[in-house]
């Protein structure tokens, strides 16, 4: 135990920091600093919603409240870079047994039914009528439709 005691009037650079006087920090002491600290607000953050929801088609329906859905989606290949179709399928929860082998369902996640079933099976809406993003369906008239508007009074 002697050994690892230092003499008290041993003063070296790696004692104090680098600095000969005694005043320096020491690389594992806390910095002061006469700034006052910032009050963080206390918002509620906002959950993240990513992959809650997916989009597959019945395989399977022949289980009680079950139905098998097949997933596909793009991916680039690990080697060839080149995009490819990964198939999956979830077990899905279906209450009322109304979907059959064909449907195009939408996958919730949800707590935990079974070992497998996560995620609740629910009609998907219609590709056709869902809302497409075009130039002009900003909600704004055109030029020539406000021109027609305001000659027909």
């Amino acid at each position: 135990m002697w050994l690892l005691q230092l003499p008290s009037n041993l003063s070296t650079p790696f004692l104090n920091g680098g600095n000969s006087n005694g005043l320096g920090l020491n690389r594992l002491s806390k910095p002061t600093s006469s700034l006052p600290v910032a009050q963080t607000h206390s918002l509620p953050l906002p959950s993240i919603k990513a992959m809650k929801t997916m989009e597959g088609k019945v395989v399977c329906s022949t289980n009680d409240k079950t139905v098998a859905v097949e997933v596909v989606r793009l991916a680039p290949h690990s080697k060839y870079k080149k995009r490819i179709r990964m198939k999956k399928k979830y077990q899905a929860h279906d209450p009322e047994n109304v979907f059959q082998v064909g449907d195009i369902v939408q996958l919730r996640k949800i707590r935990p039914i079974s070992k497998n079933k996560t995620f609740l099976a629910v009609p998907a809406p219609d590709r056709n009528s869902r809302n497409r993003n075009s130039p002009g369906d900003l909600g704004i008239p055109l030029q020539s439709q406000q021109q027609e508007e305001q000659s027909q009074p």
